[in-house]
């Protein structure tokens, strides 16, 4: 078995259909050939078929799809346990779900449907029909088609529950299987009785030490306190006319240890733990949902803590009707003598109202985001057991690594190992640091998982050409604040919250934005300004705050706000029903913000700095506004030299005489002009050897400069009138 880290799959041919995608030399290291079945170990036990994904990816990641994650009881980015199994046809299968019932679908369609797939007591499961490998002489198209006139054309979207099955285990449906649906056979059999729904649990996990509880110690003694005072201490709050129930809600980044805490300390104090997950219950139809609930309430002693995992799931901020159940049961458990309830949640504020009254949960604490000092500690921790040479850094690990949470770090060191693992074939096995820093190329913090995340593919701002004065200035703006908050503190000052760069199109603004986050080894979300519009009301300020939430969770971080101009425009001169005034009033919140923004530093670009709203370019916000101007004669040879660094160029080719001739190319164009240049040379002989001063020529005259004039005096116009 191998412990890897769980993401979204990005295939959209997986989606929902119970496949997990690893590293092709994973699938050799478990003994796995394409479509044998895995048991996936979570917050609860599953299984689905293993393939291949493009071996491009990272050997210690594993590709789920949502439901696959929901079954699992777990989030993006936790540790999942990777393991062969062997498969059993089932003798009979008994399922669930919350349209099928009333639907007229043929026995041989629904079977059809979920022939191929692995299934799991508990597991959710779709109705898509298993392309991946159908029986003989099976037509898919009309299932779909069957499927379809049954349940309507969401049938795509319908999950249905596995309640049991025999043999136990998991299983697949053959022709004799007999299919079940709550009592009801689908196929004429003597059926089943229906069992009792299994309860989704997680496996016992070993509390760690609460001495390992780093950067968590304050939370930790305050949790310990109320855990005391509820569980062997009652009297004392009685005797001050307080309840002893206790109820409270953890919040922290995802991957933070919210859970690990929790069972540390409850140990700590002698109490128990009954775990349930929110997304795996949350999946389940209202009956079955309650049952899960019941049954976990039922499984708590004297002594209890209830935990239940990312509550946001279960009682979203717009609940579904079995929200007001759920409640009602929580609050009944609740003053349960010698029961705790605590509820943890990445996302506080999509969690009902409700469950924060004063008789629920009234408490909170919040995990704050690890910074380089209890890295240093983590990782000091996670490698204590795992032999590692002597030259290890953890120092330099622990900088290189802003935004890690400990679920990160822990995948960190699956990766580093499997590094080391791979790079050594017999004799003693270390992990260097040569395996923790490379395994960075591939591990990214889970909070910067999603796709408007940017790489620096390694640059520097010393691989940026001339433009001293605008990488000094970024420099003062961007990285003094983050590198010597020391200096400021001293001097009273607060450092700069923002920067506004403009300057025409194609002269390096988000190049230099690389540059400058991986000087400052900082986190990047990036997104272009139109993209955080949406039509629905509310929509889009929603966007902008979660932004922010993730820049701060994944802080030290740089959000870059490409074409800020369509973010933030003049208020009240749009067209769209006041969206883009609100969207307006939601950055300028954001940027005063009722909670400062720690170590995030926001970087906008534009081509139009006039159009937009000037109350963002005031002191405290974007109050930096720096002009990056047209590259001149020795800006446009260095980039020339730098695009055609690997390219083997010809005696007569002189790149500063070339640069001197291309007055109005933007840096973007004098790189395409190199590429075609390459391209022209190719097209004359796929064997060429060389560039010649002949092929940048001819490339000249299909690559125009385009820059334009008008555009160009505007906005040294605007500059100007910046200095007065």
């Amino acid at each position: 078995m191998i412990s890897l880290t769980a993401r979204l799959s990005p295939s959209a041919l997986d989606t929902r259909r119970g496949v997990v995608r690893l590293h092709p030399e994973v699938l050799d290291a478990l003994g796995l050939r394409q479509w044998d079945a895995v048991k996936l170990t979570g917050s609860r036990v599953s299984a689905a078929l293993a393939a291949a994904n493009d071996g491009e990816s990272p050997h210690g990641i594993v590709y789920v799809d949502d439901v696959t994650l929901s079954n699992l009881g777990i989030v993006e980015g936790s540790e999942i346990v990777v393991a062969p199994v062997e498969v059993s046809a089932a003798r009979s299968i008994v399922v669930t779900g919350s349209r099928l019932a009333s639907a007229s679908v043929h026995p041989d369609t629904l079977r059809l449907a979920l022939t191929g797939k692995v299934l799991t007591t508990g597991d959710a499961v779709s109705l898509l029909p298993q392309d991946l490998a159908p029986p003989p002489g099976a037509d898919v198209s009309q299932a779909r088609r069957q499927l379809s006139l049954a349940i309507g054309t969401t049938w795509t979207n319908e999950l249905i529950t596995v309640t049991a099955t025999q043999p136990r285990g998991p299983v697949t449906i053959g022709p004799s299987s007999v299919l079940t649906w709550r009592g009801t056979e689908i196929v004429v059999e003597e059926p089943e009785p229906e069992p009792l729904v299994v309860p989704v649990e997680a496996p016992e996990v070993p509390p760690v030490p609460v001495a390992d509880l780093v950067g968590q110690q304050d939370s930790a003694k305050l949790l310990a306190e109320w855990l005391n005072l509820t569980f062997h201490r009652p009297e004392l709050l009685a005797q001050l006319g307080a309840s002893a129930q206790l109820g409270v809600l953890i919040s922290g980044p995802e991957g933070v240890g919210k859970a690990t805490l929790v069972r540390a300390v409850a140990n700590s104090v002698g109490a128990s733990v009954v775990e349930l997950s929110a997304p795996s219950i949350a999946a389940l139809e209202a009956n079955a949902a309650t049952k899960q609930l019941l049954a976990a309430i039922g499984r708590t002693t004297e002594h209890s803590v209830l935990l239940i995992s990312d509550i946001d799931a279960l009682l979203p901020t717009t609940p579904p009707p079995v929200a007001t159940i759920v409640l009602d049961t929580l609050r009944a458990a609740i003053r349960t003598e010698g029961l705790a309830l605590v509820v943890t949640s990445a996302h506080p504020e999509a969690i009902d109202p409700r469950l924060r009254a004063p008789e629920l949960v009234d408490r909170t604490l919040s995990l704050p985001l690890p910074d380089a000092k209890v890295r240093v500690e983590l990782l000091r921790v996670l490698l204590r057991e795992v032999p590692v040479e002597s030259d290890v850094d953890l120092g330099e690990v622990a900088d290189r690594t802003p935004g890690f949470v400990a679920a990160d770090l822990a995948a960190l060191r699956r990766e580093a190992a499997l590094r080391a693992a791979m790079r050594h074939s017999d004799g003693v096995l270390q992990v260097s640091q040569q395996d923790l820093l490379g395994a960075l190329e591939t591990v990214r913090p889970i909070s910067m998982s999603t796709s408007d995340t940017l790489q620096t593919g390694g640059l520097t701002l010393d691989d940026v050409g001339d433009m001293s004065a605008v990488k000094q200035a970024l420099t003062e703006a961007v990285l003094w604040p983050l590198q010597y908050p020391d200096s400021f503190a001293r001097l009273g000052v607060a450092p700069p919250r923002g920067v506004l760069m403009y300057g025409p199109p194609g002269c390096g603004k988000t190049f230099l934005v690389r540059a400058l986050a991986g000087s400052g080894r900082l986190n990047v979300l990036s997104v272009k300004g139109a993209e955080l519009m949406d039509k629905f009301v509310g929509e889009s300020e929603r966007a902008v705050r979660e932004l922010f939430r993730r820049a701060a969770e994944a802080a030290p971080t740089l959000v870059f706000l490409d074409e800020v101009d369509a973010l933030a425009p003049r208020r009240g001169q749009s067209a769209d029903s006041g969206v883009a005034d609100r969207v307006v009033a939601a950055l300028l919140t954001e940027l005063d913000g009722v909670e400062p923004l720690r170590d995030v530093i926001v970087v906008g670009a534009t081509n139009r700095p006039e159009l937009l709203d000037p109350a963002l370019l005031r002191p405290g916000r974007l109050e930096r506004v720096i002009y990056v101007p047209p590259p001149d004669g020795e800006a446009r040879a260095e980039i020339l030299r730098s695009a055609s660094k690997n390219m083997p160029l010809a005696a007569d080719v002189d790149l500063a005489a070339l640069a001197a001739e291309l007055d109005g190319y933007s840096a973007a164009d004098c790189a395409g002009l190199v590429r075609e240049a390459a391209l022209t040379a190719m097209r004359e002989s796929l064997s060429a050897a060389e560039v010649t001063a002949a092929h940048l020529a001819k490339a000249r005259t299909a690559v125009r400069p385009s820059l334009d004039p008008a555009q160009l005096a505007q906005l040294a116009a605007y500059a100007d009138s910046r200095k007065l």
